[in-house]
């Protein structure tokens, strides 16, 4: 019998811009010590937060706690200074960042652009309003993809729900926003109250968040 590998993919809905991103998360084999985030050289615009800034917000000591899987630890951190294409042509910066764990990943990403947060009630799947720390959110649900590699043969099927938190950078929601998306690697819904820990204790630390 030849050895599996399982891959989670998670099919977040891009608002902005109106296209999809896709994260893979690949089994990971485990280490003695927490992954850390590299010190990579942003590619992005000054004062742009970078894919590293926001991994290493993202990778908190306590971040296994906050999700509720206190002994488990970081198997992998990465962050991207990607760039997404709009109808039109013009470019803008998609920084993201990924933590995964045992349990679950989360992914946290950073847009410049003037999207409403409110607008996403009409735009994401099953979109409810929220609040986190004053500032309008919302959040909505996605679906997950299993990808199976077996004896060389790759296969998928229907995964598991993503949870996502949607949050404009400022009370105001004068333009931006943050997003932060929790997915188990197994088929279990994930907890909606860790998802809101980590947005309370996260968003406060990313360059660009707002108060006041």
């Amino acid at each position: 019998m030849g050895v599996q590998a399982v891959a989670a993919v998670v099919l977040v809905a891009g608002v902005t811009g109106g296209i999809w991103g896709v994260t893979r998360i690949l089994p990971h084999g485990g280490a003695d010590e927490p992954a850390t985030c590299a010190d990579g050289h942003s590619t992005l615009p000054a004062k742009r937060v970078s894919g590293a800034e926001l991994c290493r917000a993202l990778n908190r000591a306590d971040l296994p706690a906050l999700l509720g899987t206190p002994d488990e630890q970081a198997r992998t951190a990465d962050g991207d200074d990607g760039w997404m294409t709009l109808d039109g042509g013009t470019r803008m910066a998609s920084p993201e960042a990924t933590v995964t764990l045992e349990s679950y990943s989360v992914k946290l990403s950073a847009s410049e652009d003037r999207f409403s947060v409110s607008q996403g009630l009409d735009l994401l799947p099953k979109a409810q309003p929220r609040e986190i720390l004053g500032h309008p959110a919302v959040l909505y649900s996605d679906r997950t993809i299993a990808l199976t590699l077996d004896s060389g043969k790759a296969g998928s099927g229907p995964g598991g729900v993503a949870r996502s938190l949607l949050v404009a950078r400022d009370e105001k929601e004068g333009g931006g926003s943050f997003e932060i998306t929790l997915w188990r690697q197994d088929d279990v819904a994930p907890d909606d109250a860790a998802l809101f820990r980590v947005a309370e204790r996260v968003l406060p630390t990313v360059p660009g968040w707002k108060t006041g």
